[in-house]
């Protein structure tokens, strides 16, 4: 009796299951791999990369401070501390994200913003900043904060606690409603996060919101459409989350990473990581 043998094409998907079933049997995760691979490029440009003259200020955009669950997006409370005390001990000052993004700032000029609405915003981030008199931004994906008596809403900042953040000074700008991809939104879709999360702000907070920072930020997650339907909606301000790769019209701002050591932090304010992106 002759066995039948399966075709290569057939076999395929085999080998592809048995080969992630051994990827995950030794702890090899899409988002481990993806941030082994961060790690390598943020250290690589920091000793290999060229500093890029600039005559204006910098934004830097950070999501957490100590909630470990958020991967590469969180930075740990000392180092964040450090980095504070880093800049303005090679001289920088900061200010306002809204002066940077109104006036173009000066070379020795930083700005601190915050996206999403995480908790460790509250209660590792603020006293810091609070600590060396520096102004900061946050940007809240609204439809989050509603959440309130979900799993997930232990993680979040609640409605009040934005309240009295923007009591303190804080700038509080539009992040959406739920934080989605707008490069792949129709647009009805992108009109809806753009136009409901205002609302809803405003609605909460007793305020309109006239900043908006793009979710995820990078070159393909923005259309001109999108660029168009903000306008519309009545934001004047839209910040991206790249540097020389952002889409036409907004902010720039530099993310820092959870593997952003004093090396490479001190790389990316000379500008090392501003043709860079963080999935491209």
């Amino acid at each position: 009796m002759i066995e039948a043998v399966a075709a290569p094409e057939a076999q395929a998907p085999t080998v592809l299951y048995r080969a992630k079933q051994m990827a995950r049997a030794v702890g090899l995760t899409r988002g481990r791999v993806a941030a082994a691979r961060m790690a390598c490029e943020r250290h690589a440009l920091a000793v290999g990369g060229r500093p890029r003259l600039r005559a204006g200020g910098r934004v830097l955009c950070y999501h957490s401070v100590g909630q470990r669950a958020l991967g590469v997006n969180d930075v740990k409370p000392a180092r964040f501390a450090r980095q504070i005390a880093l800049a303005l001990d090679l001289g920088y000052r900061f200010v306002p994200a809204s002066r940077i993004a109104e006036t173009g700032g000066t070379a020795n000029e930083l700005a601190i913003t915050f996206d999403d609405g995480h908790r460790s915003v509250l209660t590792a981030a603020a006293p810091i900043l609070k600590a060396h008199g520096v102004p900061w931004s946050l940007f809240v994906v609204s439809g989050w904060c509603e959440t309130i008596g979900s799993d997930r809403s232990a993680s979040l900042l609640t409605w009040r606690e934005i309240a009295e953040l923007a009591a303190d000074g804080v700038e509080i700008g539009s992040h959406s409603v739920t934080h989605p991809d707008f490069g792949r939104l129709g647009e009805a879709e992108t009109i809806e996060e753009l136009v409901a999360s205002r609302a809803m702000i405003e609605r909460r907070l007793g305020f309109t919101p006239t900043s908006f920072a793009i979710p995820l930020g990078q070159s393909m997650n923005w259309t001109s459409f999108a660029q168009k339907a903000a306008r519309a909606a009545g934001y004047r301000t839209l910040y991206a989350q790249a540097e020389e790769t952002r889409p036409a019209g907004t902010v720039p701002r530099t993310f820092v990473t959870a593997f952003d050591h004093d090396l490479i932090f001190q790389a990316l304010l000379r500008g090392h990581f501003d043709a860079w992106e963080e999935w491209v």
